[in-house]
């Protein structure tokens, strides 16, 4: 086995770490509160309010997408018109301007929430 191969095993293994003691910790906490005499109903609290993660993950996704658009778009009229070197203006407004899109994401995933 060579070393080429330990960079995926170790990865697949670490998530799989990390998602097994979510689980695990999850689990025992459950267990315990239901030992202690707790309803279980406690666990559905919530489920039903609130807008659902799909819809936020899309519209998160899609500001983010118009944002690198926009820091493309932004970076190509710089370049085009100034003197600035090509390696430092793309990567800074691209990721700028996908920030910007994310804040924008997410104040409007705030007022979905609160609809």
């Amino acid at each position: 086995m060579g070393p080429e191969i330990l960079i995926p095993l170790s990865f697949f293994l670490m998530i799989f770490g990390i998602v097994y003691l979510v689980y695990s910790t999850r689990n025992r906490e459950r267990l315990a509160l239901i030992e202690k005499g707790i309803d279980a109903s406690i666990f559905l609290q919530g489920k039903d309010k609130g807008v659902p993660m799909w819809k936020v993950f899309i519209l998160n996704l899609a500001f983010l997408l118009i944002g690198s658009g926009v820091g493309i778009f932004i970076a190509l009229l710089i370049t085009t018109y100034t003197r600035l070197n090509d390696g430092a203006v793309y990567p800074s407004i691209i990721i700028t301007m996908a920030g910007i899109g994310l804040l924008a994401g997410f104040n409007k995933a705030k007022e979905l929430d609160k609809e």
